[in-house]
């Protein structure tokens, strides 16, 4: 410690008191002091931290008030220019000490309040390490912000939520301090995610319901928080979704409250588990609250930024529409929603909308799209029902099922008429088939069929194909079509025969084949996709039209039979392509089998146009996805008499004809199902079941039998009735239901029999098994034996002289036997006997070759390097090379 230093710890201990500190305090630099005109700039005036946290925990009488306040005075105007991380925790020791006296000592909330208000300053560090080492104590320090929210003090709380806001909104440093830098701009809302602020901050806004300020600034900084998905997490499981939903109505007057909230609500949705969310939104509570702010807001908003709120209210709304549990009749949103999704096509005397009007403004135009949407989502509780034919749902949408008038005055423009009509119609989809009679009694067939054959035409009138629904039908009517058709489509496939007659006898087939006629014959290269579902949706209608019908199958005709075929011809490369080629031949095949097949001159005219040919064709393609169709098909075909000549007359690649193909089909099938055959294609595993006992063996063989086992019993049934009646058969009769109990009980016989068989294999298998055992065992034992009799010999010649002289006369007498009677000539002898052995055990693998003298090794020491320069020419190594020693031997010695 300097001498400066020393003076002024000396000057505070002895204002405090007399009192000194056993330990010497930790010494602080301290910013912001003034320093006079010349001196060195970065002199840091030490701050004893540790004194004014004693200090302010004392309770004795002689520490006044007063002096506690001038020390946080002096310590607010050292660290003016923020605070060091290292010094953090103990900061925010000395504010909760503040903290804790606001209560019987109110002068503390203003020194509190400037110290929260330092934290949102940047905050120094000294090393660029400084962010991970005290990560702990800042995290714990942001904690305690949130706690002290509790403390009922107004100017307080909103110092705290304006310092969290201000951690969002960091500024460079006005004066560089020498030695210290700023924190990183992400370090402060790390901590905050760590310190799990947004938990505390959501529980504090249920201290604050009626205190309108306070609450707006919380708000303010749960929309700041909620842009992390750690933080929305947090708030999540505070519950934040319902506590905040709940106050939406709460009395405002600037219209932040609302704002916020909704913004948050946002948040929350899109950063944590929506289906947390909606579980918590989906109470009586939240929905009477979001029920009137919308509905406020549908009445009484008119600016621009009230319309689009009341658009996100809506859209939320939607949200928790989606769970079915969501009390949305009971408090009475669902009317009131389709209240205001047809109040404008459907004239109603209800005083909320007795005045209301939409204008072609982009907010009422989404507005218009996302009720139509939420009916979507309405209709799928079978509940709503009854109110959406009280809201008269099915007439008007309608209304938009008609050509655009342009000479009538609408309040949309062109584009947005053109939108809402295809949204409408996507609507109708939805909410039709559950108002059969609703759509009926508006005559919706007739309406549907007429915009249909306006679709069709060619008109001046092509649409601008903006929208989501409008994609591909920009310059042309393709989006109206395919969209009628999807309509469509769901009402035939309700099998009400009331809809399905009521559509036959206004033309709907005849129609329905003039327009896919129609896309036949136009060019539709970018509309590709969209071409092709309008043909795989009109012949799906036609399927569900006839099926089961003959006098539609006729009315289907040639005319159809034609369209058919066209399709059937299409290039298979196209099959490839992805772009709804498979699903346009899945409903073409799906035709031929509801349209076609039953009605007798259909089937004849599809012959006469070689359809069995091109189906035969297809099949050759190898596509599984259509084989089992195809085949169903062909079944069904072969019932007419002509048939059979087309079958056999087919002949594919390489001559293939349909009975080859049809055994090729079968031995694929066999291979995918893992049949097993020889190498002449026979079944070689009928019965190679794996994991199969005995007992399962014998099973089988009754399961292998069971059909003929069911017929024997039938003959014995009808055996026993003919004897119990007293009944006399015939003679042939009587002889043939002899000869088939007999063969009945010759199949039984012959199964017993194969049983018995089968279970004496099996006795007989396990004796085997088991005398493999016994003999693996004495094989065993023998060999232990053996091994036990040849270490006693061991043990014997090593102990006794006797035995070892008898042992070493048994392996000189072996030795001889195994030698030659006559030695060959001109051999090698080896001895194999080692002279001078002092062994007591039989020698090993050791011999002396003395086939190589030794003077044509040269030793131990030859240089087997230079030996080995020149091939020998008469076998064994060379001899060494001499080399003539130098004059001087010392200088052969390396140095």
């Amino acid at each position: 410690m300097s001498t400066a230093e020393a003076s002024t710890a000396a000057a505070d201990a002895a204002e405090a008191g007399g009192r000194t500190k056993t330990s010497s305090p930790r010494t602080i630099p301290v910013f912001g002091v003034a320093i006079p005109d010349g001196e060195m700039q970065g002199i840091f005036k030490p701050m004893d931290l540790n004194r004014i946290i004693k200090l302010l925990e004392d309770d004795d009488k002689d520490v006044s008030e007063e002096k506690q306040l001038n020390y946080i005075k002096k310590l607010i105007h050292c660290y003016q220019n923020g605070f060091p991380l290292r010094d953090l925790a103990q900061i925010f020791k000395i504010l909760s000490l503040c903290a804790e006296k606001i209560e019987k000592q109110p002068c503390f909330v203003e020194p509190a309040s400037d110290i929260i208000k330092l934290c949102g300053l940047p905050f120094l560090k000294k090393k660029v390490s400084d962010e991970i080492t005290y990560t702990e104590d800042t995290a714990n320090s942001f904690a305690l912000l949130g706690e002290l929210m509790k403390i009922p003090s107004s100017a307080l709380r909103i110092q705290i939520c304006k310092c969290i806001v201000d951690f969002y909104h960091a500024e460079p440093l006005k004066k560089r301090i020498p030695g210290y830098q700023q924190v990183s701009s992400s370090y402060k809302i790390k901590m905050v995610e760590v310190g799990g602020l947004a938990k505390a901050m959501v529980q504090s806004e249920l201290l604050l319901e009626n205190q309108l300020v306070e609450k707006l600034w919380v708000l303010k900084v749960l929309q700041h928080l909620s842009t992390s998905g750690v933080n929305c997490t947090l708030m999540v499981k505070a519950q934040a979704a319902s506590r905040i939903c709940a106050h939406l109505n709460d009395p405002d007057p600037s219209g932040q409250l609302l704002f916020r909230s909704s913004e948050v609500l946002w948040n929350l949705l899109e950063k944590s588990s929506k289906e947390e969310i909606i579980q918590q939104l989906s109470n009586l509570e939240c929905l009477l609250a979001l029920k009137e702010v919308f509905k406020n807001l549908f009445l009484r908003g008119h600016s621009h930024y009230e319309r689009q709120l009341r658009n996100d209210i809506l859209v939320i709304t939607t949200i928790i529409a989606q769970n079915p549990g969501a009390p949305m009749i009971e408090c009475g949103f669902t009317r009131d929603l389709i209240l205001f999704a047809t109040f404008n096509e459907v004239k109603s005397q209800n005083p909320l909308v007795k005045s209301l009007k939409l204008f072609n403004c982009y907010e009422d135009f989404e507005l218009k799209k996302l009720l139509f949407n939420i009916i979507v989502i309405l209709c799928k509780d079978l509940t709503t029902v009854q109110l959406l034919i009280d809201g008269k749902v099915i007439l008007a949408l309608l209304t938009y099922v008609k050509k655009p008038e342009r000479l009538k005055i609408i309040e949309w423009s062109a584009a947005q008429y053109e939108e809402l009509q295809l949204h409408a119609i996507a609507t109708l989809s939805s909410v039709a088939p559950l108002l059969i009679e609703e759509y009926m009694s508006c005559h919706g067939n007739a309406r549907v069929l007429a915009f249909l054959e306006w679709c069709g035409h060619e008109d001046s009138h092509f649409i601008h194909g903006n929208s989501f629904h409008g994609t591909g039908g920009r310059g042309n009517k393709f989006a109206q079509m395919r969209y009628t058709l999807r309509l469509l489509r769901a009402m035939v496939y309700l099998e009400d025969e009331t809809v399905n007659k009521d559509l036959c006898e206004r033309g709907v087939i005849h129609q329905l084949i003039e327009i896919f006629k129609t896309m036949m014959s136009r060019p539709a290269e970018k509309e590709e996709a969209i071409a092709l579902e309008i043909q795989s949706d009109t012949l799906l209608i036609l399927s569900g039209l006839c099926e089961n019908y003959i006098q539609r199958k006729e009315m289907f005709g040639t005319e159809g039979v034609d369209i058919v075929l066209h399709v059937m011809k299409t290039d298979p490369k196209n099959l490839q392509r992805g772009l709804g080629y498979n699903v346009l031949l899945f409903s073409t095949l799906d035709s031929i089998w509801c349209c076609i097949l039953g009605c007798y001159a259909s089937e004849d005219y599809f012959l006469e146009k070689e359809g069995i040919f091109l189906l035969l064709d297809i099949l050759a393609l190898n596509q599984k996805k259509f084989c089992n169709l195809i085949l169903g098909i062909m079944v069904e075909f072969c019932d007419n008499p002509k048939t059979s000549a087309h079958v056999n007359a087919w002949r594919g690649k390489k001559d293939l004809t349909a009975a080859s193909l049809l055994i090729k089909l079968w031995r694929k099938e066999e291979k995918e199902l893992g049949v097993k055959r020889d190498k002449n294609g026979k079944i070689v595993d009928f019965e190679n079941l794996p994991g199969l006992s005995a007992e399962d063996f014998v099973t089988l063989c009754i399961i292998h039998r069971y059909l003929d086992f069911k017929i024997g019993e039938i003959w014995n049934e009808v055996s026993e009735e003919i004897k119990l009646e007293k009944l006399r058969l015939v003679t042939t009769d009587e002889k043939s239901l002899h000869s088939i109990i007999v063969a009945t009980e010759n199949i039984g016989k012959m199964v017993a029999s194969l049983q018995t068989e089968m279970i004496e294999n099996q006795a007989l298998q396990d004796v085997q098994n088991e005398q493999r055992v016994y003999a693996k065992i004495q094989a065993t034992n023998k060999q232990r034996e053996q091994a036990n009799k040849s270490w006693e010999n061991f043990l014997a010649r090593t102990s006794n002289v006797k035995t070892l002289k008898k042992a070493k006369k048994l392996q000189e007498k072996a030795i001889e036997s195994s030698k030659y009677s006559e030695r060959p000539q001109n051999a090698t002898f080896h001895q194999t006997v080692i002279k001078g052995l002092n062994t007591t055990v039989p020698s090993g693998r050791v011999v002396t070759v003395e086939s190589t003298p030794t003077r044509l090794l040269g030793g131990p020491l030859a240089d087997t390097d230079i030996a080995l320069k020149k091939l020998p020419v008469r076998g064994g190594a060379l001899q060494p090379v001499k080399v003539k020693p130098l004059s001087d031997p010392k200088k052969s010695i390396p140095t």
